[in-house]
C-alpha cells in the first residue's frame, strides 16, 4: 500500500472514496491500524481518559503526548498519522503553539498536527503553525478540550447561535490553512451542507456522513468501560475478553492448573547436579 499523503486524501474526497481514520496510542495500536489499512491514524488527546486514566483530555501534557506518539510513529508505515496538540500548549501565543507542533514533528514524526476550535486566536495558531510549514487538522463541533465552556459534552449545532458559528468557524479554520476538519457531535444536515461549501475533506465522528470517519480505538474495539457516546459502534468486546482471560489465569494459578508440565523447562542431569554441588546438597 502507498504512503497516504495530503493530495491523496484530496483525491480521495473528489473521487467520493471514504476516508478512514482511527486513533492508536501505541506500537500494537499502530500495528493493529496499520494491518487493517486505514488512511489516517490519530493520536489522539482522548489517550488521557482511554490509556492514562485522567477524567478529561485536559490534564495530559505535551510530554505524555510524545512519549505515546513515538511509539505509534514506530509502528505506522503508510498511514497518515496525525498528533493531538494538549490543551494548554497552545493557547498562549502563536510563537507557542509553532513550537509545539514543532515538537510533534521533529521528536514523534508527526505528519500533522491537529488543533480544537475556530476563533480568532485559534485561527492565528492555525495560520502561524501552516506558515512554519506544518500541515493542520482542524477540530470543531464537539471540542471536548473546551467541553466546559460549551455547557459540556453535549452536540453542537442544533441552535441558530451553535449553527451559525460552527459554519464560521469552519470556513475559517479552512481560509487559515488547515487542510482537513474534524468535526464532531454535529447533525448530519449541517454535516451535509458544509460538504457542499468547503473544499476540504470533512472527517466527521458522531457527524453522520462526511467525507471520512474517526472513532477511538477503545472504543470501536469494547474496551472503554461503561456506556458508549451515541455515535459509537462497536466491532469487538476485548475488555470483555481481557477480563475474563485473566479471571480464568488467576483461577488456574490459585488451583495450581497453571503452570502444566508442557509449560515448564526441563534440567540436564549435569546442570540439576552441579545446582545441587552449589548448594550443598
Amino acid at each position: 500500500m502507498p504512503q497516504v499523503t495530503i493530495p491523496a486524501l484530496a483525491q480521495k474526497r473528489a473521487a467520493g472514496e471514504p476516508i478512514v481514520m482511527v486513533t492508536a496510542y501505541d506500537f500494537p495500536g499502530a500495528r493493529a491500524a496499520e494491518r487493517a489499512g486505514v488512511d489516517m491514524v490519530l493520536v489522539g488527546d482522548s489517550a488521557a481518559q482511554v490509556v492514562l486514566g485522567y477524567g478529561s483530555t485536559v490534564p495530559v501534557t505535551t510530554d505524555e503526548m510524545l512519549v505515546l506518539a513515538r511509539a505509534v510513529r514506530r509502528g505506522t508505515e503508510t498511514a497518515f498519522l496525525v498528533c493531538d496538540v494538549p490543551f494548554g500548549s497552545t493557547e498562549v501565543s502563536d510563537a507557542q503553539a509553532v513550537d509545539t507542533a514543532v515538537r510533534f514533528v521533529k521528536e514523534a514524526g508527526a505528519d500533522a498536527v491537529k488543533l480544537e476550535g475556530g476563533s480568532e486566536p485559534r485561527l492565528s495558531r492555525i495560520r502561524a503553525i501552516v506558515a512554519a510549514g506544518i500541515p493542520v487538522v482542524a477540530h470543531l463541533g464537539l471540542t471536548p478540550q473546551t467541553a466546559t465552556a460549551l455547557g459540556g459534552l453535549r452536540a453542537q449545532g442544533r441552535t441558530e447561535a451553535t449553527a451559525t458559528r460552527l459554519v464560521r468557524e469552519a470556513r475559517g479554520v479552512q481560509e487559515a490553512g488547515a487542510f482537513c476538519l474534524v468535526i464532531e457531535a454535529v447533525p448530519a444536515e449541517i454535516t451535509a451542507l458544509l460538504r457542499e461549501h468547503l473544499s476540504i475533506p470533512i472527517i466527521g465522528i458522531g457527524a453522520g456522513d462526511a467525507d471520512g470517519q474517526v472513532l477511538v480505538a477503545h472504543d470501536l474495539l469494547g474496551i472503554t468501560e461503561g456506556r458508549a457516546a451515541k455515535f459509537v459502534k462497536r466491532y469487538a468486546s476485548i475488555g470483555d475478553d481481557a477480563a475474563a482471560a485473566i479471571e480464568a489465569y488467576a483461577a488456574d494459578v490459585r488451583s495450581g492448573a497453571f503452570p502444566a508440565p508442557e509449560h515448564r523447562y526441563a534440567a540436564t542431569d549435569e546442570a540439576l547436579a552441579a545446582a545441587r554441588a552449589e548448594l550443598g546438597v
